[in-house]
């Protein structure tokens, strides 16, 4: 043996079943780990459209109230409440996720599934509940 692989002319061909490309919508776990996949996207949408904000305020009042004028387009309030269908489900399916990507030990016992997802939905509502604390006070 030379480690050289040799090719016939006539090598048969390996079967190859072909797949859709919409072969993930077939089964709903397979749709729901794609569409949170794709819900990426808008997470980056939101990422850049908060850094476009920062930078309209550090432009100073004029340069704010010309960034709130264009968010009050219809085309992007639609694509704003869009996106935030698409944030929320890509939230709470993380939240649903985490138990298995991240295990929780006390006490030398795994933490149940539920307690670390109660854990993230609580943390959730605290963080959203101070913050808007913090905006209805200033």
């Amino acid at each position: 043996m030379t480690g050289q692989n040799r090719h016939t002319p006539y090598h048969p061909r390996w079967y190859r079943r072909r797949v859709s490309v919409w072969w993930w919508l077939q089964s709903w776990p397979y749709a729901k780990f794609v569409l949170r996949e794709l819900t990426s996207l808008f997470v980056a949408y939101y990422a850049l459209v908060t850094l476009w904000k920062l930078r309209a305020l550090a432009a100073g009042p004029q340069a704010y109230a010309g960034f709130l004028e264009r968010m009050r387009s219809p085309l992007l309030i639609v694509l704003n409440s869009v996106a935030l269908i698409f944030v929320l489900f890509h939230s709470i399916t993380w939240f649903n996720l985490a138990p298995k990507a991240m295990v929780v030990r006390l006490a030398g016992r795994r933490l149940p599934d539920w307690a670390v997802q109660s854990a993230n939905y609580l943390a959730w509502a605290i963080v959203s509940g101070v913050i808007v604390w913090v905006l209805r006070r200033g």
